[in-house]
């Protein structure tokens, strides 16, 4: 698959067969997200990989969060969480990702780890696999890392695994809509 192709075809896959995913796979998905470029070469990221009863567990603390805000004014921010949760279950892999606490680097290290995350989605789509890039993690993102043993901060989230459903591209702006010429 060319490129454009890839990201012609990339979607948001929230259905998954019930087909588990090579380790191989996963590390061509984490061998191309290492290859993305990052500011000044620092590289921020780093992937767990999670399966099985502790990936569930990730969904069932995004959950008991969401019920406790059901009553203040964040539940509507987190609408998404239940579906996020049914996804994460019904996925056979959640990679985390990861990074260093240092505020003086949160803006580069987070559009770092965006890029890298953008090749993970673009090569998942290349391998026929389906994925997707999580934000409901953000609310969590503390009880996710004491859950895996990590003292980093948790910056977002994939879920990977052979699709089970070919969702049509959603709505796009126009290319006049975003684009500006500085003349």
């Amino acid at each position: 698959m060319e490129l454009k192709e890839a990201i012609e075809n990339r979607r948001s896959i929230r259905k998954y067969q019930a087909i588990d995913v090579p380790d191989v796979l996963i590390e061509d998905l984490i061998e191309c997200a290492r290859l993305a470029p990052s500011a000044k070469n620092r590289q921020p990221w780093e992937f767990l990989i999670v399966r099985g009863e502790t990936k569930n567990q990730i969904a069932d603390i995004m959950l008991e969060d969401e019920l406790a805000t059901r009553e203040t004014e964040l539940a509507e921010k987190k609408s998404s969480v239940p579906t996020t949760a049914r996804v994460i279950r019904e996925a056979p892999v959640l990679i985390l990702v990861f990074k260093e606490y240092d505020e003086n680097w949160t803006t580069g290290d987070t559009l770092s780890i965006g890029g890298a995350v953008e090749h993970i989605c673009l090569r998942a789509t290349d391998m026929g696999l389906g994925s997707l890039w999580i934000r409901d993690t953000a609310y969590t993102q503390k009880e996710i890392a004491k859950l895996v043993g990590e003292e980093k901060e948790l910056i977002s989230a994939i879920s990977i695994g052979y699709p089970n459903q070919e969702p049509h591209q959603r709505p796009r702006k126009e290319l006049n809509e975003i684009l500006k010429w500085y003349k």
